[in-house]
């Protein structure tokens, strides 16, 4: 009997998950907290959430090396420090673009339908909502948002200096902060492919076996996708339900418009015309990584999925995959930085400011650089919109972040897969410049 392909497998658990905690909703809830029927639903959420975080936890666990050894494995496998140079050039340019184009499409959306207001004026319900969820948010929220609001203008510099990290094995344990990782390991492979005859070729060998040894782990851990995803899901969708889209509606509806905007138009026009790929197949192909990132709201832990995806499904090389994804997976957040840029108009509009352009290019650049440097795990943007919020002089930040922290899961996985899509993307573009022929296959 044929084996189900993974990525029915990851959507046959989201579906299953979703209808368990949607049933587990219309009978159990509202039950007295001390009930037989309480304390049942209890136990399943908290056994979902550990097996979830086993799941996750076996995801992270392969991500540092499995990105060390298809960095230096990709480098040291290239013609010389030219060709890497070409390839770093070509990447980067693409990622710096999609992100503006992102950032754009977001800009006009929230100009356009304007969430935040109502016949013109400010949406004083949201902004009541916004103080009633502020007074209610747990303390891990709070403590979230003031650790947060530490923060200072000059963050921006730490994107740069958390390049070249004092320490590179405790900036990759950094909650995710894997930039020092890979700039570490891009130094490293130059330094490799500098070395002469049998200790060079020794060094590269090592590292390509260790990266063939890596993807075999990765195929262990993605075995029990189905299992993780399922109780990923489950709590989420219970504990949100049809409250997420009621005083937030219209918010929702522009956030996720935008995204599917860049999704199924932006992204697909660059796979076509400058990867002279079929958008469908390509999206057929990474059915799996789209899925995963939807599950997880995480692009690094879905970086082993992105990265078997790609080269598997697409056909793309693992010198180009191994350089561009990993790298992709850091600094290329085009969902994140759309999503920043709506979020933080969107509060304004709220809070009653009026931006005019010199302000919404500050929050253009200021989205672009911060989405550079968040971590590819849940949430973690919340971090960036505040500290955009209190560089742009909005008033009551930390209020409307808790509020957005409440709600945000549905939309953080939506922009996780925008922000994997348009690495898969990057791979295709750039393999097709660099004279790779490959045809997308379904997985």
């Amino acid at each position: 009997m044929k084996r189900l392909a993974s990525h029915w497998q990851i959507l046959g658990a989201l579906v299953l998950a979703t209808l368990t905690a949607l049933a587990l909703r219309g009978l159990f809830q509202g039950e007295g907290t001390g009930s037989n029927a309480a304390q049942f639903v209890n136990g399943a959420l908290e056994a979902c959430r550990f097996v979830g975080d086993l799941f996750m936890r076996g995801l992270k666990m392969i991500i540092v090396p499995l990105i060390v050894t298809a960095v230096v494995s990709g480098i040291t496998g290239m013609k010389g420090v030219e060709g890497f140079g070409r390839l770093g050039m070509k990447t980067v340019a693409f990622y710096m673009a999609s992100s503006l184009v992102a950032i754009t499409v977001g800009l006009v959306a929230v100009n356009t339908v304007k969430p935040g207001l109502v016949d013109g004026a400010p949406n004083e319900a949201i902004r009541a909502a916004f103080e009633e969820k502020s007074a209610a948010a747990d303390d891990a929220e709070k403590e979230k948002v003031a650790v947060a609001g530490g923060r200072e203008g000059k963050d921006f510099l730490g994107i740069f200096t958390a390049m070249i990290p004092e320490n590179v094995v405790g900036a990759a344990s950094d909650n995710g902060q894997m930039l020092g990782v890979i700039v570490f390991s891009i130094l490293f492979a130059i330094a490799v492919t500098q070395m002469p005859g049998e200790t060079g070729d020794g060094v590269r060998d090592f590292f390509a076996a260790a990266n063939e040894a890596m993807i075999t782990v990765t195929k262990w851990v993605m075995a029990t996708a189905p299992i993780g995803v399922y109780a990923l899901i489950l709590p989420v969708v219970y504990e949100t339900g049809a409250d997420l889209f009621k005083q937030l509606g219209k918010y929702f509806f522009t956030v996720l418009s935008a995204l599917a905007f860049h999704l199924f138009v932006i992204l697909p026009m660059a796979v076509k015309y400058l990867g002279k790929t079929s958008p469908l197949a390509h999206f057929k192909a990474m059915r799996p990584a789209l899925l995963m990132a939807f599950s997880t709201a995480s692009s690094s832990a879905t970086l082993p999925v992105t990265m078997r995806a790609v080269q598997e499904n697409a056909g793309v090389s693992k010198r180009v995959s191994s350089f561009t994804l990993p790298l992709g997976s850091t600094v290329n957040m085009d969902g994140t930085a759309l999503y920043e840029c709506v979020a933080v108009i969107f509060v304004a509009q709220v809070m009653g400011i009026e931006l005019g352009m010199g302000a919404q290019f500050f929050i253009v650049i200021a989205a672009l650089l911060t989405s550079v440097g968040v971590a590819g795990i849940p949430s973690a943007s919340l971090v960036a919109i505040l500290l955009i919020l209190k560089n742009s002089g909005i008033p009551n930040a930390e209020t409307a972040v808790v509020a957005l922290l409440s709600v945000d899961r549905l939309l953080d996985m939506s922009r996780t897969a925008v922000n994997v899509f348009s690495d898969t993307c990057a791979a295709v573009i750039v393999g097709k410049s660099e004279g790779e022929v490959f045809t997308p296959q379904e997985s």
